[in-house]
């Protein structure tokens, strides 16, 4: 048996490459596909099957381009109402790959239409190895059940989560391998670990969502205090019951002149603000020396896709500022794993080309902790605005600080003084640079970007408080 997940840390997401005999199925793939044809390839394998283990809303799949391009057949929960043709399963159903089975488990509760995938290397055992869990169950939790909207309640599909959970994966053997769809930074559950597979004993040991408990308790528990799920999942999740569309049908990206951009990015009028985003693609130390005013920092570094689906509206168009053209292509693509393909152009030349024709930059001013905190002690009038999600915010932050989660930021806006100075800071500098370009957005003008974030904060043992400890 050939096993290899693929992991997309700008998504925190995982797909797999399973084959036997030359004989493959990729699970859960990402929108660009080249990387599993690639890799099945090079083993001697032909893709003739494509797994969704549920209608993701957090990316736009492969699932079409691949079966597009190999030929194979898309299998899908049989409640899915997919549009697209696809072969719809239920329980107990099986693919056979050569020395390979693949067996099907109905497991509802994060989507309806969520389903696990045992697999079965006969050469070894007639019993499962692994267990493919999608967004049912994650290391270290489990799958939110309140991404649907008013099509079916939140308790409902907690209730169904409950019993997917109880009935049937906790009920393999505790050496069976989990290999979820998702990591660390996934919106898709609450506070997903690090690791990217595990164990049913482990996760039975140490998951706290799998502890015994009542089912009302369980309930109350996963739908309580969940965080904002971004603007952007359902419109995915509609793209991928109707069947994306191939990316090689993207129109060609027009290089943009300064002077084209300066014209575009004039205000609109409209109370939203201007009528392209300029996103500015650089790390938080290049954009902090320079960049056009009113530009919206998402760096290709860290969970771009993610932020960029959260904060941009997708029928507004997009002008990438990038360091070159590949990095111009790169983002593209990133965005277009979260449905945004509106992109207007890129800035040739980069910000040295828009320097060069004397337009104007900004700049943001980029400090240490050393020098926030002597900041503070100082008492210097500073606003130290923390960016984190509640449960970091919770496990430790710094006593002066105001919370706002950086995805609430723009409509929590007037709990801060624009007179008043502004440090933002999260677990590294990421969103708080993020934060900065949304605070200059909104007219703020005394801002400050925390370089290391609250991770450099407690290396350097400084005092930090605690919520519900």
């Amino acid at each position: 048996m050939y096993f290899k997940q693929f992991y997309l840390g700008c998504l925190a997401h995982a797909s797999y490459l399973i084959g036997s005999d030359g004989e493959a199925a990729v699970i859960d793939p990402q929108r660009d596909v080249d990387i599993y044809l690639e890799e099945a390839k090079q083993q001697g394998l032909t893709i003739k099957h494509v797994i969704e283990t549920h209608l993701h809303a957090d990316f736009v799949s492969g699932h079409c381009e691949l079966a597009k391009r190999t030929g194979a057949k898309i299998y899908l929960g049989a409640k899915a109402g997919a549009k697209f043709e696809h072969v719809p399963v239920y329980e107990g159903n099986e693919i056979k790959m050569g020395k390979v089975v693949l067996r099907f488990m109905e497991t509802p509760g994060h989507t309806p239409e969520s389903i696990s995938v045992l697999v079965i290397n006969t050469e070894k055992s007639d019993e499962p190895e692994a267990v493919l869990t999608g967004d049912t169950l994650f290391i270290g939790d489990v799958g939110r059940p309140d991404l649907l909207g008013s099509k079916m309640s939140s308790r409902e599909l907690a209730g169904l989560l409950y019993d997917s959970l109880h009935e049937k994966l906790l009920k393999l053997p505790d050496h069976v391998k989990v290999y979820p769809a998702h990591g660390a930074g996934s919106l898709c559950g609450r506070n997903i670990s690090s690791e990217t597979s595990s164990t049913i004993g482990e996760q039975r040991r140490f998951n706290y969502a799998l502890k015994e408990m009542p089912k009302e308790t369980f309930i109350q528990m996963v739908t309580t205090d969940l965080p904002e799920a971004p603007a952007y999942f359902s419109m995915d999740a509609q793209i991928n019951r109707q069947g994306p569309s191939s990316l090689d049908e993207l129109p060609e990206l027009p290089a943009l002149s300064p002077e084209e951009i300066e014209r575009m990015r004039n205000w609109s009028g409209e109370p939203e603000g201007h009528i392209c985003v300029i996103l500015d693609t650089r790390s938080s130390a290049q954009y902090g020396t320079g960049h056009i005013p009113g530009s919206l920092n998402i760096g290709l570094g860290g969970q771009f896709a993610s932020w960029a689906g959260s904060l941009i509206k997708p029928e507004v168009p997009i002008i990438i500022i990038a360091e070159d053209e590949g990095r111009v292509r790169e983002a593209r693509i990133r965005l277009a794993r979260v449905g945004l393909e509106n992109v207007a152009g890129y800035l040739a030349g980069g910000i040295s080309a828009w320097d060069r024709a004397g337009l104007l930059l900004t700049t943001i001013e980029q400090i240490t902790v050393n020098e926030l905190n002597a900041r503070i002690q100082e008492g210097m009038p500073l606003q130290v605005v923390d960016v984190r999600r509640p449960g970091e915010w919770n496990a430790g932050h710094i006593k002066e600080a105001i919370h706002i989660p950086l995805n609430q930021l723009v409509e929590n806006i007037a709990q801060l003084n624009k007179d008043k100075a502004i440090a933002t800071i999260c677990a590294g500098g990421y969103r708080s640079s993020i934060a900065t370009s949304l605070l200059e957005q909104q007219g703020f003008r005394h801002i400050t970007n925390v370089v290391g974030g609250m991770s450099a904060w407690l290396a350097a043992g400084f005092e930090v408080v605690t919520e519900n400890p």
